[in-house]
């Protein structure tokens, strides 16, 4: 009995010792390979956001682009069209762009978001602040030149510079970041 015990302990010993083996080998190829495969969704995903990313900040910049006074003026005035109708139109503009764009807002930072915002109200603030010194049922041409005239003598950066600036630096970050 002991005879026929050391016997079937002869096959099955080496037999149990070459299942772990194989068993920790596989596991081991397994879990480098799920590893592998991980890394590579990762760095698809990070590709794809980075990708996004740099549309929404090219978006963005095309909106702050857009707002300033002289783009805005350019697509908006008419010879026949009052101070008022051109106020009216370059803030309706400015508040319809925004709201194309606000989907933006998740894939840029906070600060350049709450940039982007700012500088809609001080562009719509700076816009109406001008309509307002303006005579009602004045040509647009009064209105375009005291905007000019705004623009010219503020001594501040213009907001759309500012917030382009801001765009730039971060798209930049997120360029060369590894």
């Amino acid at each position: 009995m002991v005879q026929e015990l050391l016997e079937i302990l002869k096959y099955i010993l080496p037999a149990i010792v070459v299942l772990i083996a194989t068993t920790l080998i596989v596991n081991k190829f397994l879990v480098k390979e799920i590893e592998r495969k991980q890394l590579s969704i990762f760095q698809q995903n990070s590709n794809l956001t980075l990708q996004m990313r740099l549309q929404a900040y090219e978006r963005l910049s095309i909106f702050v682009e857009r707002m300033h006074p002289n783009a805005m003026v350019g697509r908006y005035y008419t010879q026949d069209s009052t101070a008022q109708d051109l106020q009216l139109a370059m803030v309706q503009s400015i508040r319809a762009e925004y709201e194309h764009n606000l989907s933006q807002q998740i894939y840029v930072s906070h600060e350049v978001w709450q940039t982007i915002t700012s500088v809609k109200e001080q562009e719509i603030t700076m816009i109406n602040r001008v309509g307002a010194s303006i005579p009602m049922g004045s040509p647009a041409n009064v209105f375009v030149k005291a905007l000019t005239e705004f623009v010219l003598t503020d001594e501040a950066e213009l907001p759309t510079a500012i917030a382009l600036e801001a765009i730039n630096r971060e798209a930049k970050k997120a360029l060369f970041t590894p």
